[in-house]
């Protein structure tokens, strides 16, 4: 025994080190900007422009990727400067264009007069801007020249407000050319052997991780123990929990929004993507590996804890698989075999993407494969969701399939008990999820419109702006950085139980429509609270075991936890025939309201 305890606490150590080496990655880097793969990152057009400010940093080697960034920024946006002036059209072409039409009626033939020769590049693209701004004016009269100067200044702005956008780097652009030199321009330690700091980074924190955890199998008695959880650094809140939920939120702001500053991390996972799908890693690749391997690791945690109870295991069992292989190693190989990229157990709404024109037309263009995956995606939701849910309630999905619920189970055990049961709470719940599935539906419908029709405005509204403040309010903010940065602080459902669309829907599909229920005998509740304690759903488990009352609530999520930490078997998951699933409260051996005692 005090040989298992000394590996337990080796174990510790080697993760504790291995972590913090993966730490020291971020500051690791070292980088040099190659004029070849600049060129090859901007694009020969405004190369040169690019090249004659970049000739300064050439050759230079920086020790961290924020001053390299932030030269290299400087370096885009003072040719947007450059581009800027030379297509700028001066304001006083307004008033010229408007003294060579006859009267006051607009004839786009002045602009032609007025700009110059339209063989000549800046002149050509002035021309054509201005002839394509002001097609709806041709003809018109105006009441005055003073008017027609006035609409001309306008439209003068709004050509010149296009400039960086067509001609130079929008800001957008420029934090994706970033990413993308920073990663090619890496020459550090990481950068010249990958695989020594992936052994080092991520392979010594698994040993320590599995040295920490097997020993757990003699040691620690299987399920709940209710060992000193609520004055725990760690799982209650404390210091431990404060600085992981930190790291987290820091890492998902970073991978959105910043990717450019990881590039070490990225460039460490470049074999593994090479060997799967033949290209770089990109920073969607280094997250669904480090995802991955969660799940794994925290699977093998959840197995030897919940080890006593076969459901447990099987269910346990059954997401990391489908997050290794449905979410992970499937979706490389089609690339390596030049189909589309596709999670093959991810569906809409929780794939809010997956009726964006890119995605439609990559499916239509790969033929027959695409057109499955095409149907095979409509099918899951439309079919899939009604039958199963029906048949087993949301638990198919969000307790078995689900990548989300996967790391939820997984890496966010330890907080399950975080989960607020109040019912403040839950009113916020109802509101919050089910807003997010209407907001997830009227974007799809305002995506589907603008696909089909090829208009982006809908009722007054630009359908891509729409999809783009899903895209980062639902999207990012919410299932990324609250969704799993905030598990030491809210319980490791957080996404599931407030925001996800797909929950939602599931959700009321168990409701009013499955034969799923947990079943309670009242009679045999102690009232010990494990069951409301460690539902990460927050539904108060005991008030209806005390009651005798079915859970048929629509969050529920069928994990089986509460069964499984009950000491005297009053809770029991079940599909039967949906007679007697809204039961009224009643006692042990009152079958009136066809519930089996």
């Amino acid at each position: 025994m005090k040989s298992l305890k000394l590996i337990h606490k080796i174990g510790l150590i080697v993760f504790t080190i291995g972590f913090l080496t993966y730490l020291s990655l971020f500051f690791l880097g070292q980088y040099q900007l190659n004029k070849i793969d600049l060129k090859e990152a901007v694009g020969g057009q405004t190369f040169s422009v690019v090249d004659k400010y970049a000739q300064h940093i050439y050759g230079t080697k920086y020790d961290d990727q924020f001053s390299f960034v932030s030269d290299f920024k400087a370096i885009l946006s003072q040719a947007n400067e450059e581009i800027k002036s030379k297509f700028e059209i001066s304001s006083d072409v307004a008033s010229k264009i408007a003294n060579s039409t006859e009267g006051n009626s607009f004839q786009q033939s002045a602009i032609e007069k007025v700009i110059g020769t339209p063989t000549e590049e800046v002149a050509q693209w002035q021309i054509k801007q201005l002839t394509d701004y002001t097609g709806w004016m041709e003809g018109r009269e105006y009441e005055s020249a003073e008017e027609l100067v006035t609409q001309l200044e306008k439209v003068i702005t709004d050509v010149n407000n296009s400039i960086i956008s067509q001609k130079g780097f929008s800001q957008d652009n420029i934090n994706n050319k970033a990413f993308t030199i920073t990663k090619q321009s890496e020459v550090g330690p990481v950068a010249q052997n990958p695989w020594l700091w992936l052994l080092l980074a991520i392979g010594i924190p698994i040993i320590g991780a599995i040295m920490y955890l097997l020993p757990r199998l003699k040691t620690q008695h299987a399920g709940i123990k209710n060992d000193g959880i609520f004055h725990s650094a760690l799982k209650n809140r404390g210091w431990i929990g404060i600085l992981l939920g930190t790291f987290l939120i820091s890492f998902y702001v970073f991978l959105y929004w910043f990717p450019e500053y990881m590039t070490s991390w990225i460039v460490m996972v470049d074999p593994i993507s090479n060997i799967l799908s033949g290209n770089p890693a990109s920073q969607w690749f280094m997250y669904g590996f480090l995802y991955t391997l969660a799940i794994l690791v925290m699977g093998i945690r959840m197995i030897i804890k919940y080890r006593h109870s076969p459901y447990q295991m099987v269910r346990t069992v059954s997401v990391m698989f489908f997050q290794l292989a449905f979410a992970f190693v499937i979706p490389e190989i089609l690339v390596r075999l030049n189909q589309p990229y596709m999670d093959l157990k991810n569906m809409w709404p929780l794939d809010y993407s997956f009726f964006f024109d890119y995605r439609l037309n990559e499916m239509v263009e790969a033929g027959t494969i695409g057109l499955f995956m095409l149907g095979w995606g409509i099918a899951l939701f439309t079919l899939g969701v009604p039958i199963f849910t029906y048949l087993y309630g949301k638990r198919w999905y969000c307790s078995w399939v689900c990548g989300c619920g996967g790391l939820a189970e997984t890496l966010g055990d330890p907080y399950r008990q975080l989960s607020d049961k109040s019912l403040g709470a839950w009113k916020i719940e109802r509101w919050l999820i089910h807003g997010v599935l209407v907001f997830a539906v009227v974007m799809t419908a305002a995506v589907l419109y603008t696909y089909f029709t090829g208009s982006s405005q809908l009722l007054g509204m630009n359908t891509y702006n729409i999809r783009a403040v899903y895209g980062f309010g639902i999207g990012s903010i919410f299932s990324g950085v609250i969704g799993t940065g905030f598990y030491p602080f809210m319980g490791n459902r957080v996404w599931c139980r407030f925001g996800c669309p797909l929950a939602a829907y599931l959700g009321l599909v168990q409701r009013f429509k499955s034969r799923f229920r947990i079943t309670t005998n009242g009679g045999q509740c102690i009232s010990c609270g494990n069951c409301s304690t460690y539902c990460e759903m927050g539904i108060d488990v005991r008030w209806y075991a005390q009651r005798g009352q079915n859970i048929i609530r629509s969050s529920c999520v069928g994990c089986g936890v509460c069964s499984s930490v009950c000491p005297r078997g009053v809770l029991n998951l079940e599909n039967r025939d949906e007679n007697g699933r809204f039961n009224q409260p009643s006692l042990v051996g009152n079958d009136s309201f066809g519930v089996q005692s």
